[in-house]
C-alpha cells in the first residue's frame, strides 16, 4: 500500500494576519479546518504538523491526538527561511512514499478534492514526478513593463474567450523526498498541474481574506 504523509507547516508568528493559524474562523481555530479535512482523506496515512506555536501544539494534543507534531527548530523559524528547507527537515523525520503538503490557510479545501488530486497523481506517476494545484485565470494579464502576457491588446476579445493561464494557489502539493532533495523544491522536473475551483482554493494571506472566508463559513457557504 502506498504510504502518504500530509505535512502542514504552521508558524506561530504571522506578518500580515496576526495569530492567524490559531485565530477563530467560522467558530473554531483556523488550523482545525484543514486537520479535519485531512482526517477525512482515506489515502492519507499520517498527518504531521510542523510548528513553533505553543497554542497550536496544545490544541493538537487536546483535539487531534492522532496528529504527529514536529516542533520546528529555532534555525528554521525566521520569516525568510524557504519552505523547501522546512520540508527537507520534515521529510527527514517522517518516512513515506509520497508527501502531501497543504496549509491551514486553505480552510475551504475539501477532502474529496484532495483525494481526487492524490488519485490523479498516482495514476500518472512517474510520468509526472510531482503535483501542484492551480487556479485557472481568464483575465488580461501584463508584465511590469506593460507588455501583454496572454492576449493581443489590438484584438479586444471577451475575457471568457482568452486562452487560460494558471496561478499556483498553494493548496496542494505532492512530491517525493528524492525529488525534493534533488531540486531543493517541492515541484519537480515534470509536474502535473491540478486545477481547483477558485471558490475552494481561497488562501488566507491578508486580513481581508480572513474576513471574507469567515463570512463565507458563517453563512454556510460550501464550494461546489
Amino acid at each position: 500500500m502506498t504510504k502518504i504523509a500530509a505535512l502542514v507547516p504552521m508558524r506561530h508568528h504571522s506578518q500580515r494576519v496576526p495569530g492567524k493559524n490559531y485565530r477563530p474562523l467560522g467558530g473554531q481555530p483556523l488550523f482545525h479546518h484543514i486537520i479535519k479535512t485531512l482526517l477525512a482523506v482515506p489515502e492519507v496515512e499520517t498527518i504531521v504538523v510542523d510548528t513553533d506555536s505553543a497554542q497550536v501544539m496544545e490544541g493538537l494534543k487536546k483535539f487531534f491526538p492522532q496528529v504527529r507534531i514536529i516542533e520546528r527548530p529555532a534555525s528554521l523559524r525566521a520569516d525568510d527561511v524557504p519552505m523547501n528547507d522546512i520540508l527537507l527537515h520534515d521529510t527527514s523525520q517522517v518516512e513515506a512514499d509520497f508527501y502531501l503538503q497543504t496549509h491551514s490557510t486553505n480552510p475551504l479545501l475539501k477532502a474529496r478534492t484532495i483525494s481526487r488530486g492524490i488519485t490523479s497523481f498516482l495514476e500518472n506517476y512517474p510520468r509526472y514526478d510531482s503535483l501542484f494545484s492551480v487556479t485557472c485565470l481568464k483575465t488580461r494579464l501584463y508584465f511590469q513593463d506593460g507588455r501583454a502576457i496572454n492576449h493581443d491588446p489590438a484584438v479586444l476579445i471577451q475575457t471568457q474567450d482568452l486562452p487560460p493561464v494558471y496561478e499556483e494557489n498553494s493548496c496542494l502539493y505532492l512530491f517525493t523526498r528524492e525529488n525534493l532533495m534533488k531540486k531543493h523544491h517541492r515541484i519537480g522536473e515534470s509536474p502535473q498541474m491540478f486545477e481547483i475551483d477558485s471558490r475552494e482554493a481561497w488562501d488566507i494571506d491578508e486580513e481581508l481574506d480572513f474576513e471574507i472566508v469567515d463570512f463565507l463559513m458563517t453563512h454556510k457557504f460550501t464550494p461546489a
